[in-house]
């Protein structure tokens, strides 16, 4: 692989939270940071599974110390349907707060996204599907993970679900990346192991996604390679043992370079074919790219053999003496390797799905052909069908 870069044609762009504050224990200076945002209160936007975790007390106690009204929204859903978001969004409203802090996981974090967006744009969150259609700055945000996976605290985007349509809703704009992001694996060690799973698989197809799209920048692919080496060391012991806070805190710091990642270099047909895996079969969304993973990639490998290649020897497989054809595929055969490991069936079969649903699930892929753009390999309807087939 060249050891430079070459991007000479093409602007690249770095896009991540204003600051990040990682460390054990960081949460308690959530106080001081809103403070220095001139928070005078303070919505917190969360769900109930971290209410029942209780963790939304490391976050309101130092907010509270520092003088600032703290109130909690705690109806986020996972893959956040668009009306609780517009709840959010006028409880958020109503209740004349200044400043937004996001609590829990990707689904809590794009809502208090969204959230504080919506409290300076009129009309409803349908309204700005779409690039850059936000027209004002929204309220300070702080984004404050609880699980390693969606790197949504280092982004422009947030996702949500038009149940209406059943499908997955995207806005992006430069106006949602928060000003601050607070990453403490304390807050993480409650995970457990599904979930812990899950999330770090997220962040590894950002990762991977990232690092092999066509429209890549020099910054994606730094971030990408560090990403995907932590995860494969990481995961694992953070899998196998939730309470290893060594394990937890690199977990997040890879989930933040993921997502700083894609946020540079976009994402790919790992996306595309598994938003109808979670539309379709409520499946979570690092679930649904998971178990795609493995098997877009094998068919993606000739598209970028090198890229590939260097990704096994990353994840540590050994390529000593094999062609850049047999390199390439080891990559696939380490993320298989990574899969069992952490007990992830990648089968659509595991999951009671069955061939007959195969015309559901390619016109729900096709339906996200924008993210076969930067795909590495081209893809027609036939070659979604045969990934999906060969993903049972």
């Amino acid at each position: 692989m060249k050891n430079g870069y070459s991007n000479l044609d093409r602007v690249s762009v770095y896009l991540s939270s204003r600051k990040i504050v990682l460390g054990k224990g960081v949460a308690e200076q959530a106080g001081t940071e809103a403070k220095k945002l001139g928070a005078t209160k303070a919505l917190i936007v969360t769900d109930a599974g971290v209410v029942k975790a209780d963790l939304v007390k490391h976050v309101v106690e130092p907010i509270t110390r520092q003088d600032i009204a703290v109130e909690v929204f705690d109806k986020v859903l996972a893959e956040p349907p668009s009306d609780v978001i517009d709840e959010c969004a006028a409880f958020a409203r109503e209740g004349k707060f200044d400043t937004i802090v996001g609590l829990g996981g990707g689904s809590s974090l794009d809502t208090a996204k969204a959230t504080a967006a919506l409290t300076t744009n009129p009309g409803r969150v349908l309204d700005y599907v779409g690039i850059d259609t936000l027209p004002n700055r929204g309220l300070p945000s702080i984004l404050i993970p609880t699980t390693a996976g969606t790197g949504s605290e280092a982004t422009r985007v947030f996702v949500m679900t038009d149940l209406a349509t059943n499908t997955k809703k995207v806005v992006y704009s430069d106006f949602l990346i928060p000003d601050l992001a607070i990453l403490d694996p304390q807050l993480t060690v409650s995970m457990p192991p599904a979930v812990t799973a899950d999330t770090g698989m997220d962040a590894l197809v950002h990762a991977i996604e990232a690092y092999v799209s066509v429209n890549t920048t020099p910054f994606a692919e730094i971030l990408a390679q560090e990403a995907i080496k932590l995860i494969a060391r990481y995961l694992p012991q953070a899998y196998a043992k939730g309470n290893n806070l060594e394990a937890r805190y690199n977990m997040l710091l890879a989930a933040n370079l993921s997502g700083s990642a894609f946020a540079s270099g976009g994402l790919g047909a790992v996306h595309g074919l598994a938003y109808v895996l979670g539309t379709e079969y409520h499946m979570s969304h690092g679930r649904s790219n998971a178990i795609m993973l493995p098997h877009v990639m094998n068919f993606n490998k000739v598209g970028n053999l090198e890229k590939y290649a260097r990704i096994a020897s990353i994840m540590g497989q050994n390529t000593d003496g094999l062609s850049l054809h047999e390199s390439a595929g080891k990559a696939v055969e380490a993320v298989e390797n990574l899969l069992t490991a952490i007990d992830f069936p990648y089968r659509l079969s595991a999951y009671g799905i069955k061939q007959s649903d195969l015309p559901k699930l390619v016109e729900g892929g096709m339906a996200q052909a924008r993210l076969f753009v930067p795909n590495p390999r081209d893809l027609a309807p036939a070659d979604v069908e045969n990934i999906y087939r060969a993903a049972f």
